[in-house]
């Protein structure tokens, strides 16, 4: 089935606010094993709408349409739908009770609002349990016209609790999807090292999406049953990770980087300091999402001078002269002193180049040491990472998380093979 997105709104048009609507649902059409193959932003202007549904319509199954649905002049996606089907607007009893109860308690309800309770004949209402719009779909012939409102906290609820059950009802085989979580070796490495399964890919299909530091890899298979689908998912999503290895740290399609790693820490009773120049608390910060994190995450330091270093980790002010601050002998020195200093099992310290400014020849923009002692031992590498300032300091937490991991995988494994 052929689904196609329409978000609309003037505001989107012109980068006053970021579409993250269109990639929800567009990563959810992926999941559920829809092809999409058109996406479009059109603004609040009524013909251009209506020729926009109009192509979707001519070339897609299913078209799915965000915003527009609330009660000002300038919201018109439920008016052109119903004039595109050629049906009128009706008021519907159920959503106006639902308006008035979302209001009961003001004195009075806004005019405009009774708008949105006005509603295309035929079409089935999905109540909006987060705000007045309700969404709607429209059937026409073999043609299905999705609307939603705009609002993330408004469309997301919905489009989980009402619309995918309608979209599984209209595909006649299941479909199951898997996800492989990688992180360390880039995309072009990974398609790669997968090549001659991608190739000969059929039922299931492999698709990958690589993001800062990471690469995800969607295994989906259709068949009669759920049973039989997940039986085809099985077999390929272990012969992708025996080729990956280590690069896979989870295939549950929820679990960040940050989550895996604090999981390891729980597993193994390990605590965990962080030392940071380049990043500033972007590596802390990440840490701090997992809740339940204060269980395992003693202290994080943003040492960013040479004084910062030498009087919260103890780096010696001879290794700064000689070295300099970004330096593998500097990284060794900041996560020993994160160790001494709290007392943790383990700590990755990070020192670097963002740039654009202070580059040397013997040290260009993008240069990044990594250290992580654990087990009286400091394992410390050298990164050449590319792009502009903040691009390098996001790959630069993404690989010390990655270390992190690394290390106590790494420690476990050699304690468990004695």
């Amino acid at each position: 089935m052929v689904v196609e997105l329409i978000s609309v709104g003037t505001e989107l048009l012109l980068g006053n606010i970021v579409n993250t609507n269109a990639q929800y649902l567009a990563q959810k059409c992926a999941e559920l094993g829809l092809s999409v193959y058109y996406q479009s932003c059109v603004g609040d202007n009524a013909k251009r709408l209506e020729d926009t549904i109009r192509l979707a319509l001519s070339r897609s199954d299913v078209v799915i349409l965000g915003g527009g649905l609330g009660p000002t002049e300038d919201d018109i996606t439920k008016e052109t739908a119903a004039a595109v089907f050629e049906t009128e607007l009706k008021e519907d009893a159920h959503t106006r009770q639902r308006i008035e109860a979302y209001f009961e308690k003001n004195k009075e309800i806004p005019e405009n609002n009774w708008k949105q309770a006005q509603v295309p004949a035929g079409a089935k209402v999905l109540d909006n349990d987060n705000g007045t719009a309700p969404g709607l779909i429209m059937e026409k012939g073999e043609k299905t016209l999705i609307l939603l409102p705009g609002p993330p906290n408004e469309l997301i609820p919905m489009f989980q609790e009402s619309v995918i059950p309608y979209l599984k009802g209209r595909c006649s085989d299941a479909i199951v999807s898997a996800m492989i979580k990688s992180c360390g070796i880039g995309e072009s490495k990974v398609a790669a090292m997968l090549n001659d399964i991608i190739e000969e890919q059929t039922n299931p299909t492999i698709a990958t999406y690589a993001k800062t530091g990471e690469v995800d890899i969607r295994v989906t298979a259709s068949a009669p049953t759920e049973k039989e689908a997940k039986k085809l998912v099985r077999p390929v999503v272990e012969k992708i990770k025996s080729r990956l290895k280590d690069a896979v740290f989870t295939t549950e399609e929820d679990v960040t980087l940050e989550e895996e790693v604090v999981r390891l820490l729980n597993k193994y009773e390990l605590t965990l300091a962080t030392a940071e120049s380049c990043t500033g608390g972007l590596l802390g910060g990440r840490l701090v999402n997992v809740p339940g994190v204060s269980d395992v995450y003693k202290a994080g330091f943003i040492t960013y001078s040479n004084k910062a270093k030498r009087k919260y980790l103890d780096v010696s002010k001879n290794t700064l002269k000689k070295y300099g601050a970004v330096s593998k002998e500097t990284a060794k020195e900041m996560a020993k002193g994160g160790v001494f200093q709290t007392d943790a099992d383990i700590c990755i310290a990070v020192t670097g180049l963002a740039g654009p400014g202070g580059a040397t020849k013997e040290k260009p923009v993008g240069l990044v040491y990594i250290a992580c002692y654990i087990g009286d031992k400091v394992q410390v590498k050298e990164y050449h990472f590319k792009g502009n300032r903040n691009k390098i300091r996001e790959q630069t937490v993404v690989r010390a998380l990655d270390t992190v991991r690394r290390c106590i995988l790494d420690k476990y494994h050699e304690t468990a093979r004695k």
